[in-house]
């Protein structure tokens, strides 16, 4: 359900859950591709072999997870 918010209840909602989004899943190609375009491709994210030898898996960039948020966000509000 997406709720359609009026400026003026914006501060009216304060501390309450306006809702969940779907499941979103980031998959390794994800990672990859954002590693390559923001230049940012440290064996962490991108080297499968190495992260999963060393660390249990790769990890995720912090900026790719916070940049997913806009589209997370849209499953649940959106302003009039």
């Amino acid at each position: 359900m997406t709720l359609l918010l009026r400026r003026a209840e914006v501060d009216g909602l304060l501390g309450t859950v306006l809702g969940e989004s779907r499941w979103l899943t980031v998959t390794q190609d994800m990672i990859h591709d954002f590693g390559v375009l923001t230049h940012d491709e440290q064996w962490i994210h991108v080297d499968v072999e190495r992260a999963g030898r060393e660390m249990g898996g790769t990890i995720a960039h912090g900026f790719l997870t916070l940049s997913l948020l806009s589209t997370l966000v849209a499953d649940i509000w959106t302003f009039e």
